[in-house]
């Protein structure tokens, strides 16, 4: 017999109580959170196993500590290389032999290392699956006694997870390299269809699949539209005076230009994503866990395995790409079991956004998009946020009312006749002969002057108009509510909005839909006592409170030519559609009228329709607005 298939031999077999000590005197625990004994008795057993744990629930603790009391060194697989030498470091601060084998060694280390697995010195060696399935470490690790294989992150394996790795396939051949070694997966986020492929991809034999509850009762949430992303951004922190929090970006022009308003004012905050070089994103790292800093910014390139207790806040300032990444980022908040707040800003953009990212990258064929309309729904079903988690992971919430998210707490008023106001919204659609997108249809309901309406001729459609009352925003997040509950559908590659049977159904009077509205909340007006320093970051604060460009130019005593284009920047990251804070009614409808001639590519042409009447600023400010409604 090989040593891996004879290395619980050598010693008797380690049990719970030899566990418990550990873990106490290594972690300082006198008990088990729910479900850690359960996944370590199975990894005493030896049988395959799967814990799907969320975020803050102690996954690391049922392979870490039981590998400390069995014989042999626990092979534990990682994705990320900053998260292995994270691992290593907390374990060998409590006094647990541990090491990583990964290209940031350098050939000493690398050799080190192997005379420590060759002498039996090791408890835990954390590899990546590139490096582990060469045939080198292969070989190197038939020679040695294995206790166990962890797969950490083990939704990476499923092309249905929200992180798929095409590097976590090959796992499947260290069952036939090691068939006398239990095979173990841990994971925070994994639908039931996800858990599925986990155990096929990794040939998990009888394993004992253990899940527990998707339910964060200390944490709260409240998904809002974006609309002055910025200001409401610092009305989170401003509940938060000092406490740590993290603010989740798509792209990393939007890190850089929400972290450089930050500092603006005066916040402690640091960036990270995936554009940085790996010291940079290091320190920024660092600074923020041993709270140098206090806010972090970052795409979802931050935060995998990050070991921080007292984050009192996550703040998505855009839409994530599934429920799976929002339950697993957003419950990086309050992982010390004290109340912390979890905030959602999105926009229509958003999405359109990630369908254009999904599509570069390859994923847009895949159930990438499946999971994004999953947020979608999310975003828009107006039930208990926490009720909408769990059920998407296949559990209940027992409580009809969490009191701990907006639905819950009374943020949002109903729609009077909501029942009326969806046989307007689906009429419209059935009238537009469902050809057309919820951008569109919204702006034939609040009676909508572009061009491109009337030289249809749907503003002589009966439905023209008829939520004229509205904004489009209102409108627009109403159709959502339709479509969230099913009584609509998007179709095709440009989304066009279909009537579904139920929504068939609204138009006879045989259903009602539920539908609401915000309630009107007065933003925080965030102060300065200091004049801001003359940049775009700067000025945003100033755009936020709807400050007019003659008084931001004088405030920062700059050209107000130059403030135009600092509003410029701001309109396109704030996503604002609204030009009226800072340019008359009457200018906005010429320069739409101008842009509807000319088109909004390039500004001189609209400048020429219009005579040099309207000043460059002015028509910038409208032409920015007109290309976020539009998506452009």
């Amino acid at each position: 017999m090989t040593a891996v298939q004879t290395q619980l031999s050598s010693s008797a077999p380690a049990c719970l109580a030899d566990v418990r000590e550990v873990v106490r005197q290594r972690w300082g625990y006198n008990s088990f959170r729910p479900l850690q004994q359960e996944a370590i008795e199975s990894v005493l057993a030896g049988r395959d196993s799967l814990l799907v744990l969320p975020t803050g629930g102690g996954k690391s603790l049922c392979f870490q500590a039981p590998a400390c009391c069995l014989p042999g060194v626990a092979i534990v697989v990682s994705p990320l290389i900053a998260l292995m030498k994270d691992q290593v470091d907390a374990l060998t601060a409590n006094g647990v032999s541990a090491a990583f084998y990964n290209s940031t060694l350098s050939a000493a280390g690398r050799r080190r290392v192997v005379e420590d697995l060759r002498a039996d010195k090791l408890s835990l060696l954390y590899l990546a699956p590139e490096s582990l399935l060469t045939d080198q470490l292969l070989t190197l690790l038939a020679s040695i006694n294995i206790s166990m294989f962890a797969i950490d992150e083990a939704h990476c394996v499923s092309s249905w997870g929200h992180d798929f790795r095409p590097e976590y396939r090959g796992l499947k051949v260290l069952r036939q390299r090691f068939p006398g070694v239990a095979f173990h997966a841990y994971t925070a986020t994994a639908t039931e269809r996800v858990q599925q492929d986990i155990v096929a991809q990794l040939k998990l034999s009888d394993p004992e699949v253990l899940i527990g509850s998707y339910d964060r009762p200390n944490l709260s949430y409240q998904v809002a539209q974006r609309n002055n992303g910025l200001n409401q951004i610092l009305e989170v922190i401003g509940r938060h005076p000092s406490g740590s929090g993290i603010i989740y970006c798509i792209t990393r022009k939007d890190v850089e230009s929400t972290t450089a308003a930050l500092e603006a004012l005066g916040h402690r905050v640091v960036a990270y994503h995936a554009g940085m070089d790996e010291q940079a994103r290091r320190q920024n790292q660092e600074a923020f866990l041993t709270e140098e800093v206090e806010i972090m910014v970052a795409t979802v390139a931050f935060g995998m395995g990050i070991d921080k207790s007292n984050v009192r806040y996550v703040i998505h300032a855009a839409v994530p790409k599934s429920l799976e990444a929002y339950q697993q980022e957003s419950g990086r908040a309050g992982r010390d079991g004290l109340k912390a707040e979890c905030c959602l800003f999105y926009s229509g953009g958003d999405f359109a956004k990630w369908r254009i990212l999904m599509q570069k990258s390859g994923e847009g064929e895949s159930g990438e998009l499946a999971a994004l309309e999953g947020i979608e729904q999310f975003c828009s079903t107006p039930r208990c946020r926490h009720q909408l988690l769990v059920e998407h992971f296949g559990q209940a919430l027992d409580q009809a009312n969490c009191q701990a998210c907006d639905v819950c707490l009374g943020q949002f008023d109903e729609v009077d006749q909501p029942l009326i106001v969806a046989q307007k919204i689906l009429s419209c659609v059935a009238r537009l002969e469902q050809q057309y997108g919820a951008d569109y249809t919204s702006q034939v309901l609040a009676g909508s002057q572009e061009q491109r309406i009337l030289q249809k001729g749907h503003n002589r459609l009966s439905t023209y108009g008829l939520l004229s009352d509205h904004t489009r925003t209102t409108i627009r997040h109403w159709i959502d509510q339709l479509v969230a509950q099913g009584f609509a559908k998007r179709v095709g590659e440009y989304q066009q909005l279909h009537l579904t049977d139920l929504g068939w159904q609204v138009l006879k009077g045989e259903r009602t839909p539920v539908l609401n509205q915000a309630k009107p909340s007065a933003h925080a007006n965030p102060s300065n006592s200091k004049p801001l320093p003359a940049s775009t970051s700067a000025a945003f604060v100033y755009f936020a409170r709807q400050e007019s460009l003659d008084d931001v130019a004088a405030k920062l005593g700059r050209a107000k030519s130059t403030v135009g284009g600092y509003l410029e920047q701001f309109i396109r990251h704030e996503q604002i559609t609204d030009p009226t804070p800072w340019v008359e009614p009457a200018i906005i409808q010429r320069v739409q009228q101008a842009i509807a001639a000319v088109g909004n590519e390039r500004l001189k042409p609209i400048f020429d329709h219009l005579a040099g009447e309207v000043p460059y600023e002015l028509i910038r400010i409208v032409a920015s607005c007109r290309a976020n409604e539009v998506g452009e």
